[in-house]
């Protein structure tokens, strides 16, 4: 081998060592150093950093926030009832060394904690109720899901952020039956609404027409006394006037007689020596 090639061989192994012996550490990053399987460092900011070359090997893990979608399971509540539940928790690597010594990588970690996530929901849930659990106790049921998780996956170098169930529902094969049961609820306390009103509406009624009544019977008393004493002041009148002038009074009475009965088309048979026509025959004499 001639010089020239004894030195492109020297500069290979130069740069080849160059190049091993930095790795670069992406800010999304963390990253553990081993040597022959032994822990060396652990690297927690990104930038260039230096390794022994072909001794010392890399593992690189997320830093960013990472997401387990545990899949759906079935649970039983206090008082008896199964509910289907969807969690996902959000989590992120704090202790690069305990995670690579413990899980290895992500899927294991995923694994292990979607384990622990279903235990600790399986134990909160058999202390409430399946109305509290879809309503206002589901917040504070998974912050102490959450707290007790956290504690658990403290140890594989993992910190759990929070956990929170997308959906929160009963098995598929029992819906109809609950839905079917609470339709038929709904429809008592309707039906108790609508009886209730019905009955009250009655004695609206009932009292309603009982204040008519009253208020026509006092109306056609008073009607009635107004019209007395009407007839009672009329007949003073017609006394005083007959006291004052009989005369007069009978002829006025008999005018009125004439406008209620005579009319147009009336048609009389009387004799002219009618008292009624008495008058008509003084005028004509005086007439004559």
């Amino acid at each position: 081998m001639n010089r020239l090639g004894r030195w492109l061989i020297l500069l290979g192994v130069i740069l080849w060592l160059a190049w091993e012996s930095f790795f670069v550490v992406d800010e999304t990053e963390l990253a553990i150093v081993t040597q022959i399987g032994q822990f060396r460092r652990s690297v927690m900011h990104p930038g260039l950093q230096f390794k022994i070359p072909a001794l010392q090997q890399v593992e690189k893990m997320e830093s960013r926030i990472l997401v387990s979608d545990t899949p759906p399971a079935e649970f039983l509540t206090l008082d008896k009832k199964r509910l289907v539940a969807d969690p996902i928790t959000r989590w992120r690597i704090k202790d690069p060394l305990l995670f690579y010594m413990k899980l290895g990588d992500e899927t294991r970690a995923r694994s292990r904690i979607d384990d622990i996530v279903n235990s600790e929901l399986r134990r909160e849930f058999a202390t409430h109720d399946f109305g509290n659990i879809i309503g206002n106790a589901r917040s504070p049921l998974m912050d102490q899901v959450s707290l007790n998780t956290r504690e658990q996956t403290k140890d594989f170098g993992i910190l759990v952020i929070d956990i929170r169930i997308r959906r929160a529902d009963l098995p598929p094969e029992v819906q109809d039956s609950v839905f079917q049961r609470m339709r038929a609820e709904r429809d008592r306390v309707a039906k108790k609404y609508r009886s209730e009103g019905e009955e009250k509406a009655a004695e609206i009624r009932a009292d309603t027409d009982k204040e008519k009544t009253i208020l026509l019977a006092e109306a056609y008393q008073q009607s009635q006394k107004l019209h007395g004493e009407g007839d009672a002041m009329s007949t003073a009148i017609y006394a005083a006037a007959y006291g004052k002038d009989a005369e007069f009074y009978g002829f006025v009475r008999n005018l009125e007689t004439y406008e209620k009965s005579l009319g147009s088309d009336s048609t009389f048979v009387m004799s002219t020596g009618a008292e009624l026509f008495r008058y008509f025959a003084e005028a004509a004499k005086r007439a004559q």
